[in-house]
C-alpha cells in the first residue's frame, strides 16, 4: 500500500496529481473545441485584457484590481470550479486542493499568448510564445 507523507513541500501527492491529470486530460479530449471558445463574452474580455488570470491553485485571480463586476464574475466561476473539483476529487480519492492544483497546472499550460497567469513564485506573468513557468510538481 502506498503511503503519502504530507509536508509543506509535498502537499500534493504524485499519485493524486497523476490521477487528476489523467482525468482532466480525458475531459479535455472529450470536450469539443468549439465549447472552449464559447466563453461568456465578459469573461473572455476580462481574460484578454489581463483583468483575470489563472492561478496555480486552480482558480481565477486578479493581476490588477478588479471592478466589482469582474470580481463577481470571477467569484461565480471559482464557485463553479470548486464544485467540480470537489466532485472529481472524490471520484479520484484526492483532496479538493490536490485536484485544484493539478487543474491549475493544466489551465496555466493552456493559456494563450497575451493572457495572464500566476508563476510558481506568485507573480503575475503574461504568456508569451514560450511555455509558461509552472510549479515543479505539475504533471
Amino acid at each position: 500500500m502506498l503511503k503519502t507523507v504530507t509536508t509543506a513541500a509535498s502537499r500534493h501527492s504524485p499519485l493524486a496529481l497523476l490521477a487528476g491529470a489523467l482525468t482532466l486530460g480525458a475531459l479535455a479530449l472529450s470536450a469539443p473545441a468549439s465549447a472552449q471558445q464559447q466563453r461568456d463574452p465578459a469573461y473572455a474580455a476580462a481574460r484578454a485584457s489581463g483583468q483575470v488570470g489563472e492561478k496555480v491553485d486552480g482558480y481565477l485571480g486578479f493581476p490588477v484590481a478588479p471592478s466589482a463586476e469582474t470580481r463577481r464574475m470571477a467569484d461565480d466561476i471559482n464557485i463553479k470550479r470548486r464544485a467540480i473539483y470537489a466532485e472529481k476529487a472524490a471520484e479520484q480519492r484526492a483532496t479538493i486542493d490536490q485536484y485544484a492544483f493539478t487543474t491549475g497546472c493544466l489551465l496555466i499550460a493552456k493559456t494563450a499568448t497575451g493572457e495572464k497567469y500566476q508563476a510558481p513564485d506568485g507573480t503575475w506573468q503574461t504568456r508569451t510564445a514560450a511555455p509558461p513557468m509552472r510549479d515543479a510538481r505539475c504533471p
